[in-house]
Formats: C-alpha cells, sequence, structure tokens
C-alpha cells in the first residue's frame, strides 16, 4: 500500500469513530467556542509530523500566548492530541519502512516514562504560569540557536551500546519532565542528543522523534487521565474539535519530510522556534525574576546542547 492509501486508510477509520463520538455524545457545539484550535492544530500536526517539534511545541504556546489558556489546560490537550495525530504518523512511519533509530526509541522511551510522570506530578504544579511559559520558549531557543558542526557526517544508523543506552536513557527523563510540564520535549531533546552528539542525520532523526513523542504523549495521557487526577475539562473540548485535523496533518508532515534536505528539516525548525520566542517575550509581561529564570534556562539547555555537539560519538 502507497503511503497515501496509509494515510486516506488511518484518517477515514479514526474520522470514522470520532463522527460516531460527536454524535452519540452530542458534541457539535463544540465547534463554536473551539474552532480556532481546529485552525491552529490544522498546522501544529503538519509541523509535527515534518518536524522535531511536537504538535504540543505549536498549541502550547498558541493556546497559552495567544488564548490565555491556562498552562495545565494547555499541556493535557497537548499530551491528548499528539497521542492521535504523532500516533496516526508513528503508523505511517512504521508501516512504510521510513528510517529511524529503533534503540533510542527504546530508551528514550523509558526515560521520557519516568520524566514524563515527574513532570506532571512533581514539577509542574510548582511553577507559575508565565515561568512555565517562559521556560518552554527558553528551551526551545536553545536549540534553536545551536548549530551543527560544519562539515560533520551526518548517518543513518547508530549502534547503541551501553554508554550510548545510558546516555540516551537519562536524555529521555530530561525530555519526559519538559513533556509533563509543557506537553512536548522528549522528542526535541532526543533529536538534539541524536543529531548533536551522535551525527544521525536529521532526516532520521525526525521520524525517530515522531515515534518517541507519540509514545510518550500517550504515557502521559494515561498517567493523567488515571493516577494524575483526570484530564483538565476543557482540554477534552478542544481535543473533539481537532481530532479529525490532526490524523490527516501529522501523517501529511512525516510524508512530505521524508525526501527533504538535513538543511532545509533544520531550518524550518528554527524558524517556526524563533517565530513561538518572539511572540512570547512580545505577549507575556516581563519582570526582572521572570526575566532572569528564562536566562537561566536559557544558559542550562544550551550548556546541553553544547555538551551534546562538543564532542560527537559516532557508533555504528
Amino acid at each position: 500500500m502507497s503511503p497515501r492509501r496509509r494515510i486516506i486508510t488511518t484518517a477515514l477509520v479514526v474520522q470514522g469513530l470520532w463522527l460516531v463520538g460527536m454524535t452519540v455524545g452530542d458534541r457539535w457545539h463544540l465547534f463554536v467556542e473551539g474552532w480556532f484550535m481546529s485552525v491552529t492544530m490544522a498546522v501544529g500536526s503538519f509541523i509535527a509530523g515534518a518536524t522535531a517539534e511536537g504538535g504540543g511545541a505549536v498549541a502550547f504556546p498558541v493556546m497559552t500566548l495567544l488564548f490565555k489558556i491556562p498552562p495545565p489546560v494547555a499541556r493535557d490537550f497537548a499530551l491528548m492530541i499528539q497521542s492521535v495525530g504523532m500516533g496516526s504518523a508513528s503508523l505511517l512511519i512504521l508501516r512504510s519502512g521510513i528510517p529511524i533509530v529503533r534503540p533510542a526509541i527504546l530508551w528514550g522511551g523509558l526515560g521520557g516514562v519516568v520524566g514524563v510522570v515527574l513532570g506532571i506530578a512533581v514539577v509542574a504544579p510548582r511553577l507559575p504560569p508565565p515561568f512555565t511559559k517562559m521556560g518552554f520558549l527558553a528551551v526551545w531557543l536553545a536549540l534553536a540557536l545551536m548549530e551543527r558542526q560544519p562539515g560533520r557526517a551526518r548517518r543513518d544508523t547508530l549502534v547503541v551500546g551501553p554508554r550510548e543506552a545510558l546516555t540516551i536513557g537519562l536524555t529521555g527523563v530530561v525530555g519526559g519532565v519538559v513533556s509533563g510540564v509543557s506537553g512536548s520535549g522528549l522528542d526535541i531533546v532526543v533529536f538534539s542528543l541524536l543529531v548533536l552528539r551522535y551525527g544521525v542525520s536529521e532526516t532520521v532523526a525526525t521520524p525517530t522523534s515522531v515515534v518517541l513523542m507519540a509514545s510518550n504523549a500517550m504515557v502521559g495521557f494515561l498517567w493523567k487521565s488515571t493516577l494524575g487526577g483526570g484530564m483538565a475539562p476543557a482540554a477534552w473540548g478542544f481535543w473533539w474539535v481537532c481530532v479529525p485535523i490532526v490524523v490527516v496533518g501529522a501523517p501529511l508532515g512525516a510524508w512530505f519530510i521524508r525526501d527533504r534536505s538535513p538543511r532545509f528539516v533544520a531550518r524550518l525548525l528554527q524558524t517556526s522556534i524563533l517565530l513561538q520566542f518572539v511572540g512570547g517575550i512580545a505577549i507575556i509581561p516581563q519582570t526582572p525574576t521572570l526575566l532572569a529564570f528564562t536566562t537561566v534556562v536559557w544558559i542550562v539547555a544550551s550548556s546541553l546542547f553544547w555538551w551534546m555537539g562538543r564532542s560527537p560519538r559516532v557508533a555504528g
């Protein structure tokens, strides 16, 4: 079956189930108040499939900055919607034979399980909304400003030994914590490790990160909806109006990016991140304490990304 037919088949199945849920539950009125999220995720889901930046990385700043939605609601929505959108993209990636680094999915995913639970249960409740928003943007800015060294070899495979497995697993914990706070993070952190530390090509690291974030979103969704006290009710309303959008947008993004150059992938990711940061500075009222917090987060994140690229280890 061709990738296009896979996208269509998956979308039809999910949208059929969605139609039943909307009709039986009489939920069509949700579009009246939540239509703006349908529009947002039309773009966000495509970016999620095409880059290492998950749909939650688009939804979170748009919801919290432009529409003043509380970060916990935006986080819950991001985890919920990525379970569908990036889950659909992951099915396309796995069934189409798109190259991925499978050991990174295993070890990064296991670390991400620990991290996302810590982020939801321990870290997120202790961060005031403005700090959550700017901390999220600062981590992403650090990545956008990090350039891969010119001329470094790009690899399509990676042999993972005990040291690499430990490094990827610990990095997964860090990324999972970010996911637990903002709804997205494991994908971009492990993507950075693969590209900067191990020299993996962006065109391989990107679908790897999509599969990772899909699994992490599902774990976060499951934890928060059960042992974590339940998902925010408002997040469910947004979820219902976005499901039919993301199930098409994310797989299309994954299909679109598969034959693009590593430079194209990197520039697309950087442009998206820089636009978000500029918007955050303009919209969020800045205080000396908040600026200091943002600077510290940016320095820590930049140091982490610098370490990843300082002395690359190429294996396999």
